[in-house]
């Protein structure tokens, strides 16, 4: 095999130095070095280092507890500001990256636990919490407070009480007792119900500003539920501007044919309407000097139940709109002390 033929073969840079070697140079110098042809070893492929499977594991289940740990630090965070947090607060608090925050939340928005405001974007805490909350046993929630104030207004009234909060468009059964009569609704907890045609959320629309009135019925379709539920804007605007004239409100039919329901609001420690107190009966039952009777009752559950979260006693049962938000206080009274005091 000749020197041409290998150079040949081994390629253009080792043709070069074959050159190299073959033409002798006229300078003593470059005659005296001498050139090494690197030499091509195989490539050597390298296992990675075997993992424990047991690692593998403590590593995800190390991921997974952070992120849990997260999400309950911007619960909590959005939980202490009544008025809600926008996201560069909410990431300065919480100690994370505003992006990790913003995912974060935004899964939270999705799942309900969170919700975020239209307008100024503020986090808020969602209305599903209390739906969870009402299997649970701390003595703090709304629905341990409520049930007593139930059950005594049952066992006055003879029919099925309940309280209901605000679930975005709509309003949520948190704590119910049924009466000793018969022929009671057979509701549950938890159960989520249209606001414009019961008597809980005809409360709930009456709490609200005008321009939260307003966009509630831009976007909101008023379905009926039966023949006599109110399916015009124009109306439902009366029919809630004479809720906030009396302070109770009555659903005539309008979601069962067969169930009248009669509601007044309740208020927490801010002055805010925290949720409806209602009772629901039959018809043949809800009138009369014995419905009078009822709605008294019902007044005065809800004023122990305002009483038990903290409400004023001299509190209106309904501001005028707008004043709502300036009569908001600072005040950081929990539950707890409240209903420690009574």
């Amino acid at each position: 095999m000749t020197p041409r033929f290998l150079s040949s073969t081994i390629g253009w840079s080792t043709h070069a130095v074959w050159r190299l070697h073959l033409r002798p140079s006229t300078n003593p110098r470059a005659r005296a070095k001498s050139i090494v042809v690197p030499s091509r070893k195989p490539s050597r492929l390298v296992a990675p280092a075997s993992r424990d499977i047991d690692d593998e594991a403590q590593d995800r289940q190390r991921v997974g507890v952070q992120s849990l740990g997260r999400a309950f630090s911007i619960l909590e965070a959005v939980a202490r500001h009544r008025d809600g947090i926008g996201l560069a607060d909410l990431t300065k608090i919480v100690g994370l990256h505003n992006s990790t925050t913003f995912h974060l939340a935004k899964t939270m928005v999705a799942l309900g636990y969170l919700r975020q405001e239209k307008d100024s974007k503020r986090y808020r805490v969602g209305r599903p919490l209390f739906a969870l909350a009402a299997s649970a046993l701390d003595e703090i929630e709304m629905v341990n407070l409520a049930t007593p104030v139930l059950e005594e207004l049952s066992r006055e009234s003879g029919e099925s009480s309940h309280f209901a909060v605000r679930m975005g468009d709509a309003v949520v059964v948190i704590a119910r007792t049924g009466g000793p009569g018969a022929f009671q609704l057979a509701d549950r907890v938890g159960v989520v119900r249209p606001a414009h045609c019961t008597a809980l959320g005809k409360i709930i629309l009456a709490s609200l500003s005008e321009d939260q009135l307003k966009r509630f019925l831009d976007r909101v379709e008023l379905t009926p539920s039966t023949a006599k539920s109110i399916t015009e804007a124009p109306m439902l605007r009366r029919e809630i501007a004479e809720v906030r004239r009396s302070g109770v409100a009555y659903d005539e039919g309008e979601f069962n044919l067969e169930v009248r329901c009669v509601a007044v609001p309740v208020r927490d420690f801010t002055g805010q309407i925290a949720g409806a107190l209602g009772i629901s009966g039959p018809i043949w039952r809800q009138s009369g000097r014995g419905q009078q009777a009822k709605v008294k009752a019902l007044q005065v559950a809800a004023g122990r139940l305002s009483a038990a979260f903290g409400a004023r006693a001299a509190t209106a049962l309904f501001v005028a709109p707008g004043a709502e938000a300036r009569r908001r206080t600072k005040s950081r009274i929990s539950l707890r002390s409240i209903r420690d005091t009574h």
